[in-house]
C-alpha cells in the first residue's frame, strides 16, 4: 500500500481506545484516515464506519477492498437507504450515518459491533449527531464499545469532552502542498482555463447545485471544444453508475463539476487544482409557516479546507477560490439539527425509548423545533399525549419521513402511494405541468417511465417493505385523502376561485406556482412549499400541489365574529376554521359582552350624537370627573345588553350622585320672568349660555350663577324680532349703562 500520513499514528489510535474507549482523530484531506483507521481496527471486532454521503460509502468499500485484497461484500461492505452489499463475515461495514440511528432501534447497545467510528462529523448532518448521542448511550452501557470521531476540521475539544475528555490524535500536514489563490469576480470559465492551464491533472469544479452544474457544463462547453477536457457532472441525483463514472480513473484530462458530494472522504483520482465558487446550497425548514428552504449561501472555513484538500491528494495542487481574500467565512457549520423539520427525529428518539426534549445530546436541538416536531406527529396520529403510539411504531418502521408513511398508511400501502412517496423522499422536482390535474403526485406518476434511477429504486424498497401493496383503483379519491393524512398541517385555500393566490393553513399568504397543474381546486395540500427567495417580503411557492375536498377537512376551531353595520347594528358569525384556514361560517345571536364592547368602540369611533355630547359637558360642569377613562366606561355601562347603537342611553346609566349635581348646578333650563324656561347650552370651555328676548327679563336684576364655581350666565340678549342685541355676563350693570342706549335704538328701529 503507498504509504499515507496516518499510517505512524495508528498504533497511538489504538492504543487510546485501549485506555479510553474512545478517541478523536484529526487530520488534514488526503492523510488517509477514512481507508486506513477503519481496517486496522477491525483485527479487534467488526466495525462500522458512518459516512455522510452514499457515494461515499460505496466508494470507500471498493478502496478498502482494493487496498487490503478483501473481498467487496465479504470482509468489506457498503449499506445505504434501499441498497446493501455485505454479507456474515463482513469485518468492516461502511455506511450512511442515518444505518447506524436504524441498527441502534433493533439493537440499542450496538452489540453486533466492537467499534463505532463516526467519520467527516464536521459535516453536522442530523445523522451525525443523532447517531453520536446514542451511540453514546451504548457506549456507556457496553464497556467493550469504542468510539471513534474523524474530521479533517472538527472542533475536536468539544466533542472529546461529550466523550468524558477522551484522547485527541492531531495528524499534521498532509500528502503535497496546495497553493491557494483568490480570484474574485473572475468567470467560471476563465477559472477553469486558467486551473487547467496551471496544472496537469483534473479539475474539480465546486458548485452549489445540480442546476448550477448543468449551466456550468453549457458554459464551458464552447470553451473546451477540441481541447480533449472532458466535462464531467457529479452529484447526489445521478444514478450510481453516473457517479462511478465521475470517479474513474482515466487517461485524459476531466473538469468534474460537483456538488459538496465531492467535498469530503470521497477520493476524485487525478485531482491537482480546485476551482471552488465558495456556494452551497443549505436546507432550512420554518415551522412557524411549515415552510422549506433550500437557500444558496457561502460555504464555512472547514469546508473551504476540506475543498481546498482535494488537490493535495497525489502531488502538488492549487485551490483557486472565486472570492475576496479578506472575506471571512464562520469556522464551522450550522448543525442541521438547528435547521431542519425534526418530525423524523423525533420519531426515532421516541422510537429508541428515551425523549428528544430530555436526551443528553452532543448539541441540544431548538427547544421550539422538538416542540414543533411533536405537534406535527401528534397530528399524524403518531404520538399521544407525548408518547409513541401504535401508528407512532408503525411509522418508524418505514424508511421514509413520517409524513410519507402516514400517506402509505393511509393509502393501504397502493403503489401509486409508494411512487409518489419515492418521488417526495428522494427529493425528485416534478417537471411543470401544463394539463390540468386534480393532484401533481398523480401526474408524475402517470409518467412513471421518466422517473430517475434513484426514484424508481427507491420506490421498489418500500413496495418490498410494505408488502401489502395495492394495485390502486384509478380513482384519485383515495389517494388524494391519503396526502391529506399526510400533510394535515399544510392545506390552503384559494382567495378567490381561480386565483393563484392561496391562505396557507399557518395563517400565511403563498401562490401556487406555474409548474403546478392543480388550477381548479379551492382547497388543495400545498406539499412541497419553498420560502419567497425575497425572504419574508413575499410570499411562499407552492410547486406540487393535490386537491382538497371541503367535506374532507374537520374543523379544528371556530371563532365568532361581531361587526356593526352601516345602520349601527351588531351582527354575529361562526366562523369554523381548520387551522387559520375559515371553512364555514353561520350567523349566530351576538355574545352580549362582545356585542356592548364592539357598540363602545364603535360610538367613539364614530363619536358622540349632540344630546351625549351636550350631556357630557353638563357633567363636565357640574364637577363630575369626566376625563377620556370615565367617558370611556360611562359609555360602556350604556352599551351593555345593546345590539343597536340608537339604543344606548348615557343618561339612564348616570350614577344617583351625578344625576344629582346635574340638577343642582347643570340644570337643563333657566327660568326667567317671563314665565318660560329658557334652555341652557353648555360650551366646551365651560361657558354656559342662554338666548332669550330681552323683554322676558324685565325684573331679573342680576345674572344667575350656577355650577359648583358660581359661573354666571352668559346671555345672548335678542332683539323683539330675534336679532342678537347684547352678550352679558353681568344683567346689572347692562339695566344700568347699556340698556338705556339699547331701548333708543331698538324704539328708533
Amino acid at each position: 500500500m503507498l504509504p499515507l500520513p496516518i499510517d505512524p499514528f495508528i498504533p497511538q489510535i489504538v492504543d487510546a481506545l485501549a485506555r479510553h474507549r474512545a478517541a478523536i482523530v484529526t487530520a488534514l484531506p488526503g492523510a488517509g484516515k477514512t481507508t486506513r483507521v477503519p481496517p486496522a481496527l477491525a483485527a479487534d471486532g467488526p466495525v462500522l464506519l458512518l459516512q455522510p454521503r452514499r457515494v461515499a460509502a460505496r466508494s470507500i468499500a471498493a478502496r478498502v477492498a482494493a487496498e487490503r485484497g478483501w473481498t467487496l461484500g465479504g470482509e468489506v461492505g457498503w449499506q445505504v437507504r434501499f441498497e446493501r452489499k455485505f454479507g456474515p463475515g463482513t469485518r468492516l461495514l461502511v455506511a450512511t450515518e442515518g444505518i447506524l440511528t436504524a441498527r441502534l432501534q433493533q439493537d440499542p447497545l450496538a452489540s453486533g459491533f466492537r467499534t463505532i467510528v463516526l467519520d467527516e462529523f464536521h459535516e453536522r448532518t442530523v445523522h451525525a449527531d443523532l447517531g453520536l448521542t446514542l451511540a453514546r448511550q451504548a457506549w456507556l452501557a457496553r464497556d467493550d464499545l469504542r468510539l471513534v470521531i474523524m474530521s479533517a476540521t472538527l472542533d475536536a475539544a468539544r466533542v472529546a469532552a461529550f466523550l468524558d475528555d477522551c484522547p485527541i490524535v492531531d495528524v499534521p500536514g498532509r500528502v503535497h502542498p496546495v497553493e491557494i489563490a483568490y480570484a474574485p469576480r473572475q468567470p467560471l470559465a476563465d477559472a477553469v482555463g486558467d486551473a487547467l492551464a496551471r496544472t496537469d491533472g483534473q479539475v474539480l469544479v465546486f458548485l452549489p447545485g445540480a442546476g448550477e452544474i448543468r449551466r456550468a457544463a453549457t458554459e464551458l462547453a464552447p470553451r473546451l471544444a477540441g481541447s480533449g477536457v472532458e466535462t464531467v457532472p457529479l452529484h447526489g441525483s445521478l444514478e450510481a453508475a453516473a457517479q462511478d463514472e465521475a470517479i474513474r480513473p482515466v487517461d485524459h484530462r476531466r473538469v468534474i463539476l460537483a456538488t459538496n458530494i465531492a467535498e469530503t472522504s470521497l477520493t476524485v483520482p487525478g485531482i491537482t487544482a480546485v476551482v471552488d465558487t465558495g456556494l452551497h446550497k443549505i436546507a432550512r425548514y420554518d415551522p412557524d409557516r411549515g415552510i422549506d428552504s433550500l437557500e444558496t449561501g457561502r460555504i464555512t472555513q472547514d469546508a473551504a479546507d476540506q475543498r481546498a484538500g482535494r488537490a493535495g491528494r497525489l502531488a502538488p495542487g492549487i485551490a483557486l477560490r472565486l472570492w475576496d481574500a479578506r472575506d471571512r467565512l464562520h469556522p464551522h457549520r450550522e448543525p442541521e439539527l438547528h435547521r431542519i423539520d425534526l418530525a423524523g427525529v423525533a420519531l426515532d428518539v421516541l422510537a429508541w425509548g428515551a425523549d428528544p426534549r430530555t436526551l443528553a445530546w452532543f448539541d441540544p436541538p431548538p427547544a421550539e423545533a422538538i416542540e414543533a416536531a411533536f405537534t406535527l406527529l401528534g397530528r399524524l396520529g403518531a404520538v399521544e399525549d407525548g408518547r409513541l403510539a401504535d401508528l407512532g411504531r408503525r411509522l418508524h418502521r418505514l424508511p421514509v419521513h413520517p409524513r410519507l408513511g402516514r400517506i402509505l398508511i393511509a393509502a393501504d400501502g397502493a403503489r401509486v402511494a409508494a411512487r409518489a412517496c419515492a418521488m417526495l423522499s428522494e427529493r425528485h422536482f416534478l417537471p411543470p405541468r401544463r394539463e390540468a390535474t386534480s393532484s401533481d403526485l398523480l401526474s408524475a406518476v402517470d409518467d412513471w417511465d421518466r422517473a430517475p434511477w434513484h426514484v424508481r429504486r427507491a420506490a421498489d424498497e418500500i413496495e418490498r417493505i410494505v408488502q401489502d401493496l395495492k394495485p390502486g383503483a384509478r380513482s384519485p379519491e383515495p389517494f388524494l385523502r391519503a396526502v391529506l393524512a399526510g400533510y394535515p398541517d399544510r392545506v390552503a385555500r384559494r382567495r378567490e376561485p381561480g386565483s393563484p393566490r392561496v391562505l396557507l393553513a399557518s395563517g400565511h399568504g403563498a401562490v401556487i406556482g406555474p409548474e403546478s397543474g392543480v388550477h381548479a381546486a379551492e382547497f388543495v395540500v400545498a406539499v412541497d412549499v419553498q420560502a419567497s427567495p425575497h425572504g419574508s417580503s413575499g410570499e411562499a411557492r407552492v410547486r406540487v400541489a393535490s386537491a382538497v375536498e371541503r367535506d374532507w377537512l374537520v374543523p379544528n376551531g371556530e371563532q365568532l365574529v361581531h361587526t356593526v353595520d352601516d345602520a349601527g347594528v351588531v351582527r354575529a358569525r361562526l366562523i369554523e376554521k381548520y387551522d387559520a384556514i375559515p371553512i364555514a361560517e353561520r350567523v349566530v345571536e351576538p355574545d352580549p359582552a362582545q356585542a356592548a364592547r364592539l357598540l363602545a368602540v364603535s360610538l367613539l369611533a364614530r363619536g358622540l350624537g349632540e344630546e351625549e355630547s351636550r350631556l357630557l359637558r353638563r357633567l363636565r360642569f357640574a364637577g363630575w370627573p369626566m376625563d377620556d377613562a370615565a367617558v370611556k366606561g360611562l359609555i360602556e355601562q350604556a352599551c351593555a345588553g345593546q345590539r343597536r347603537l340608537q339604543d344606548v342611553d348615557l343618561r339612564r346609566h348616570l350614577p344617583h350622585e351625578a344625576r344629582a349635581l346635574l340638577e343642582r348646578y347643570a340644570p337643563e333650563t333657566l327660568a326667567v320672568p317671563s314665565g318660560r324656561h329658557i334652555p341652557l347650552e353648555y360650551q366646551d370651555d365651560g361657558t354656559v349660555v342662554a338666548s332669550v328676548k330681552l323683554q322676558e327679563l324685565f325684573g331679573l336684576a342680576d345674572s344667575p350663577r350656577l355650577g359648583p364655581r358660581a359661573e354666571p350666565v352668559l346671555f345672548a340678549l335678542l332683539a323683539p324680532n330675534g336679532r342678537p342685541v347684547q352678550m352679558t355676563r353681568d344683567l346689572r350693570s347692562f339695566w344700568n349703562r347699556t340698556y338705556p342706549e339699547v331701548r333708543k335704538e331698538l324704539r328708533a328701529r
